[in-house]
């Protein structure tokens, strides 16, 4: 009993830690008062026992100041509205704080998670997409193997032939990637207002597709498949501990296979803390209308 009584006051104090925020007041006078921070909604609430815990993970949580007497707060403040980065986040001794551990950790996990985990294809079906898998056998040959993510098999190809617009003007095509998280979080808002937005402009599109375990170069295989005078991946990108939610555009006009990389035009940070994937898709059209004008991309179309 009195071990358990021990855990239990060790866990009090952790989730006390947890909840606080505000710094302490500055030597050289008070800070600026704070507003409490809003109690988090059912969402973003995780039961724990008798406790409720704060997501340390939100976005609002994350805007909590930890450096104990900053020298300027509402400088602090200021900072940690513009930036994801992890500034302000104060010590304990020479260690980080338990709340600032705790959220590296999670968004380690978030990340690890967006790279190994597959997109759910019923979602892809239900954007009226049908799947077809590069060359990778699973998500450990994918990250081993980049050569074999740029490439498809015979079957796949055949596949692609079979159920795709042959020679399209513009061939749009989703990629896992390194971020299954960004495919299934942006691609649902992304696509359909990538498409009606070359639709409007009278653009001709091919029969879009998901691809399993690609890489950006699978791009060219499939454009040299079908014949398509550009072609847009959008792909998730490798997720770092700002976002695992990262998705990415790549338009090449008439790729080939081994062609330079040089030849992509990319609009990259799509995601909710960046370019939003509604406005995202609707910028695309114009830049594939642009792409289709000038015929070129990449460093050839600043020329």
């Amino acid at each position: 009993m009195l071990e358990q009584s021990l855990i239990e006051q060790i866990v009090s104090q952790v989730v006390a830690e947890l909840g606080r925020g505000a710094p302490a007041p500055s030597p050289k006078g008070p800070a600026p008062a704070i507003p409490a921070a809003p109690a988090p909604s059912a969402p973003s609430m995780a039961p724990a026992g008798d406790f409720a815990l704060a997501d340390i993970t939100s976005p609002e949580q994350k805007a909590i100041p930890l450096l104990e007497h900053p020298a300027d707060y509402d400088a602090l403040i200021r900072m940690k509205s513009r930036t994801p980065a992890r500034i302000g986040v104060g010590r304990a001794g020479p260690r980080l704080n338990t709340k600032t551990l705790l959220t590296l950790r999670a968004d380690h996990a978030a990340a690890r998670d967006a790279v190994f985990l597959d997109v759910d294809e019923k979602r892809m079906e239900a954007l009226g997409l049908f799947t077809v898998s590069t060359k990778c056998a699973d998500k450990n040959e994918f990250v081993t193997r980049p050569d074999l993510g740029r490439d498809f098999s015979e079957e796949a190809l055949e596949l692609i032939r079979s159920r795709c617009q042959k020679s399209p003007q513009v061939q749009i095509i989703v990629c896992d990637g390194l971020s299954s998280t960004a495919v299934s979080t942006n691609a649902p808002d992304l696509l359909p207002v990538l498409l009606e937005g070359l639709k409007a402009k009278g653009i001709q599109t091919g029969t879009p597709f998901f691809v399993k375990n690609a890489r950006v170069a699978a791009q060219d295989r499939i454009a040299e498949t079908l014949g398509a005078t550009v072609v847009c991946s959008l792909i998730g990108e490798r997720p770092g501990l700002a976002t695992a939610e990262s998705m990415s555009a790549y338009i090449s006009f008439e790729a080939k296979v081994g062609m330079p990389e040089a030849r992509r035009t990319v609009v990259s940070n799509i995601h909710k803390e960046g370019i939003p994937a509604v406005e995202a898709g609707a910028y695309i059209a114009d830049l594939i209308e642009t792409v289709l004008k000038a015929r070129a991309s990449g460093v050839d179309l600043k020329k």
